[in-house]
């Protein structure tokens, strides 16, 4: 019992969800049959997940987020508009090439250590992260685990999936960016706050000398924020070992490069790539492989909410998500699945949601699956739980001493998650 209380409450719910789906096939009320289907049907994606956030953890430590935000940072040249839209960039190029859950986990230290390179309160820069880790994750297989499912179904491949999400994605972004900027940088947002303190935006001393100062600095009366950012050029970040940061640099180069112009698997790739980085730190920073890279807990989560949605699906659920869907698959059809499937991603989560709600549309309602898509993945942004990727934000935060009230959390989130979804099938229907 001890051991079980010195896990986090995710590594608690990772285990209850597989130990509850293993359970459902041991008492028959999953098929083994169908249990096994499904374990078949996410191999590739679990050797994805874990490869992915392998190369993406081993880039981190290579430092090469920290060179791109250094380097932001010093771009923003003290204008609060350019670092907005140098910070959208990074954080929805992030997402839509290495996924929402590495923008989650990896990015958002590194968005609150800017916050101090350049004086600004930290919330403007973790919300950014946050919404769009969820909004962006629209365009390609690798952003999202939901949209590996989606572009199996619809037989899409990744140029082929872009090609036809590339408008809901550009309008999700612009309407998360009006978001943004409206509720969280705008000029009376952009300095310290009680309940958003900049100087809780903690990183190593050697990557940001000053920085507490900075944020203390940013801390000041409104009227200083009229006058832009307190800004002093940050230097220039380098790298500690030269070597591993070109390898892992050309180990993420090379895997964009493969997913969008060659024809091999998604896991594949990324694996190909995790192993440059692993061997580059072999060869430099043995210490750095330690087992704790690979991300257990999700790869004990999936699983098991696989087996627990396909078992309530076989129980009923099925016929109640077909009857909120509709067989219809025009602009109606998929506004009704969007809606469903925002809806309840914010009730439950969105990846059990999407894989109930994907049985639910009928097999040739390809928009409409796109729908149900768009829905899980742009409308989670309302509660703390709806997604994954906010789930390791949040907790990303609290660790930084970051505290955004949950009240405006869900406030703006819900403001958004309208907005997008709307804005995104419709541009979905209109690009047809």
């Amino acid at each position: 019992m001890s051991v079980i209380r010195r896990l986090h409450v995710l590594d608690r719910v990772a285990i209850a969800l597989l130990a509850t789906g293993l359970l459902c096939v041991a008492s028959g009320l999953l098929p083994a049959a169908d249990a096994g289907d499904a374990m078949r049907r996410i191999a590739p994606l679990l050797a994805f997940l874990a490869t992915v956030i392998v190369l993406a953890e081993l880039t981190s430590r290579a430092e090469v987020f920290d060179v791109v935000a250094a380097r932001v940072a010093r771009a923003g040249r003290g204008s609060y508009p350019l670092l907005f839209l140098l910070c959208v960039a990074f954080a929805s190029i992030t997402t839509i090439s290495l996924n929402l859950d590495t923008t989650a986990v990896l990015l958002t230290p590194v968005m609150l250590a800017m916050a101090g390179r350049v004086g600004i309160a930290a919330v403007p820069l973790a919300m950014t992260t946050v919404w769009l880790a969820n909004t962006a994750s629209l365009l390609l297989p690798v952003s999202n685990l939901t949209n590996l499912l989606a572009a199996d179904r619809v037989a899409l491949s990744s140029l082929g999936l872009a090609g036809r999400m590339w408008a809901p994605q550009l309008a999700a972004i612009a309407v998360t960016m009006a978001c943004l900027w409206g509720f969280y940088w705008r000029r009376d947002s952009r300095t310290a706050t009680p309940s958003a303190p900049a100087d809780a935006a903690r990183v190593d001393a050697g990557q940001a000398d000053g920085t507490r100062g900075a944020a203390r600095r940013a801390g000041g009366t409104e009227g200083g924020a009229e006058r832009g950012l307190r800004y002093v050029p940050p230097g220039v970040h380098r790298p500690g070992d030269p070597v591993v940061f070109r390898a892992c640099a050309l180990a993420c180069a090379g895997f964009l490069l493969a997913i969008l112009v060659a024809d091999v698997e998604l896991w594949v790739a990324s694996a190909t790539a995790a192993a440059v980085a692993v061997v580059a730190f072999a060869a430099r920073e043995r210490k750095a492989l330690r087992w704790s890279l690979v991300p257990w807990r999700l790869l004990v989560m999936v699983p098991g909410m696989f087996l627990v949605v396909e078992t309530v699906n076989a129980h009923g659920l099925h016929a109640l998500l077909s009857s909120a869907v509709g067989h219809e698959g025009g602009i109606l059809g998929q506004f009704r699945a969007a809606a469903m499937g925002a809806g309840l991603s914010n009730v439950l989560n969105n990846l059990p949601v999407y894989l109930a709600g994907e049985g639910a549309v009928p097999v040739g309602n390809h928009d409409q699956l796109l729908a149900l898509l768009i829905g899980t993945n742009a409308g989670p942004v309302i509660t703390p739980w709806a997604s994954l990727a906010t789930l390791l934000w949040y907790e990303r935060c609290v660790a930084y001493g970051v505290r955004v009230p949950v009240a405006r959390l869900m406030g703006t989130g819900a403001v958004l998650a309208v907005s997008a979804v709307g804005a995104s099938v419709t541009a979905l229907a209109l690009t047809r």
